[in-house]
């Protein structure tokens, strides 16, 4: 599939989407649908392993289009918040397969939010990285409230929303908003060889276990452990299971056949 904003390319399973809308990569609504669709080709593509989310420009992503936002009217805005950027940002959480976001430049807004959508957040060190949507009136609309104090707890996220302070990588490093901080030249490399290591592992096991973690996170410790043993109770019966009990007997690599 073409797509005007985004380059997407698949290297032995690891996918890398890049933002690229001049100059900012705001959202604007062409730019969502193509996200969406973007995730759709995943979700119907066996072989992704992985995802890396990265811009192809200087920023990361400058949050919404605040130009095309002001021509909606309310009901447009509220639908446009809900099903649009909203829609597209939750389909990047409940993605299957673990997703990386690979961050530089500026990750205001709805640019914050894409990458507290992904499983592991990598940033250069020149981000800077707001929730800034309380200098403009309004509140995050995708997510933030919600994904943010999960990762890093209440009053550190009513610390980022309220004041809408802009917030460096070494800030964020410390607060437990990113994994990793890294020189800007390597940010991709550091991206590509996380996703690396991770799709070493058994695919199934990979998917099956990011599964009853998220599945589990809201969930009491009863209910999620329950969780936990049916997604281990799906591992049981699959070919990559066996496998590699025969790998660790005859002391060589295990082969993956996602089956």
């Amino acid at each position: 599939m073409n797509y005007k904003h985004l380059t997407f390319k698949n290297n032995n399973g690891i996918i890398t989407i890049g933002l690229h809308r001049p100059k900012v990569n705001a959202l604007n609504g062409e730019l969502l649908g193509e996200l969406s669709s973007a995730c759709d080709q995943i979700k119907s593509d066996r072989s992704a392993r992985a995802l890396i989310l990265r811009s192809e420009l200087e920023n990361f992503c400058a949050g919404a289009d605040l130009k095309e936002r002001q021509n909606m009217s309310e009901d447009e805005v509220k639908k446009f918040v809900k099903h649009v950027i909203g829609g597209t940002i939750h389909k990047i959480g409940d993605l299957e397969i673990p997703t990386i976001a690979a961050v530089n430049g500026i990750a205001y807004g709805g640019g914050c939010e894409l990458a507290l959508a992904c499983d592991f957040r990598i940033f250069s060190d020149d981000v800077k990285i707001s929730l800034r949507e309380t200098s403009l009136g309004i509140i995050p609309g995708a997510g933030g409230t919600q994904r943010l104090p999960r990762l890093i707890g209440y009053s550190n996220a009513l610390l980022w929303i309220l004041t809408a302070r802009i917030f460096t990588a070494q800030e964020s490093l410390q607060h437990g908003v990113c994994n990793l901080v890294v020189n800007a030249n390597t940010l991709q490399n550091e991206a590509v060889k996380l996703a690396e290591e991770i799709n070493s592992n058994a695919p199934i096991a990979v998917r099956l276990a990011k599964k009853a973690v998220r599945l589990g996170l809201d969930q009491s410790l009863k209910d999620g452990l329950e969780i936990e043993n049916q997604c281990y109770n799906d591992v049981i019966p699959t070919h990559d299971r066996v496998e590699a009990l025969k790998a660790f007997n005859e002391k060589r690599k295990p082969k993956w056949t996602n089956s």
